[in-house]
């Protein structure tokens, strides 16, 4: 696959999510087979204002290609201005725009999945970003605001004919934020509608999901979100499934274990300490679902402040579950 003049290597991207794809979980993903990541969402406003902090965000680990920024936002001129900051900053290889984020502090500004009630002017965004940056821009978005008007198939053409590389699609509407169930019907018709790449996203839990969602939409990839917290293998268990080969167990949970912890290391290194520790309490909490009796474990966890807590609490992981 090819978005614009960069060449995907798989079929497999991991979707972009606020305060869980930071440069160590990506670079954990990728590891995994992850072939196409993405950071999380960063504000065109921030960028344009030129926060230190959010400029942290653009923060690529060695060697990450193919590899997208994504920025939101609902102001062309500054969305085009944030595009060329973040190129610069980050030398990334794809500027991606987010249309879909349904959370509440972002749609109430006009960004994210708020753009989908006015497809006009989410061309003009993308319009402008095209002009704006020498690199491929592409674009995510859902099924529609809600279930009175989904709009994603008229949505996608719009942005097409505005200049997008490739598009993304969740199956639910902003409505459904993340309850009930993504459909995935829509996702075909926008294949069905559209020349460039669509990956496909939504309820990809396991490996034979992502088989699954590339046989029922014709999308190009698969592009894996929730399914993947705490589950970095399902990447290469997903790749097993689609070249037809054995689905790889999950390694033992010391190995887990192991990833967990240099994933915080790496994280450490990139944000300090405290932060990345802070952030690490539900990341492993995740690495543990499922694991039998790890409620006392859990609520250590919870309580972590330091990497040397991390490393108490692994020990007593490794010494006392399966």
């Amino acid at each position: 696959m090819r978005i614009g003049t960069v060449d995907i290597p798989s079929q497999l991207a991991l979707a972009p999510m606020a305060g869980v794809t930071d440069a160590a979980f990506r670079r954990i993903c990728a590891e995994q087979g992850a072939g196409y990541t993405v950071t999380e969402l960063i504000s065109s406003k921030a960028l344009c204002y030129h926060d230190k902090k959010t400029f942290s965000l653009l923060r690529q680990f060695p060697g990450e290609h193919p590899a997208a920024v994504q920025i939101f936002g609902s102001d062309p001129v500054c969305m085009a201005e944030a595009a060329q900051i973040a190129l610069e900053a980050s030398g990334t290889d794809i500027i991606d725009i987010n249309m879909g984020c349904p959370m509440g502090k972002i749609v109430n500004n006009g960004d994210g999945a708020a753009l989908m009630k006015d497809p006009q002017k989410a061309g003009r965004i993308v319009e402008a970003v095209v002009r704006a940056v020498p690199v491929p821009v592409t674009a995510k978005f859902r099924r529609g605001w809600d279930m009175g008007s989904c709009n994603c198939v008229e949505f996608a053409r719009i942005l097409e004919q505005a200049g997008v590389s490739a598009v993304a699609v969740h199956g639910r509407t902003r409505a459904q934020v993340y309850g009930g169930q993504a459909d995935w019907n829509c996702i075909r018709q926008v294949k069905e509608a559209v020349s460039v790449p669509v990956f496909a996203n939504g309820d990809i839990w396991k490996p034979e999901d992502a088989v699954r969602i590339l046989r029922h939409t014709g999308a190009d990839g698969a592009m894996i979100g929730r399914g993947c917290f705490g589950n970095p293998w399902i990447f290469r268990q997903a790749a097993a499934a689609l070249a037809g080969e054995p689905v790889p167990p999950l390694p033992s949970l010391a190995e887990r274990c192991d990833t967990a912890v240099r994933q915080f290391e790496l994280a450490a290194e990139a944000k300090g300490e405290r932060a990345a520790v802070l952030e690490a309490r539900r990341h492993y909490c995740w690495y543990l679902k499922g694991v039998s009796h790890s409620g006392y474990y859990k609520e250590q966890i919870v309580q972590m402040n330091t990497l040397e807590d991390v490393y108490r609490v692994t020990r007593g992981i490794k010494r006392d579950l399966k």
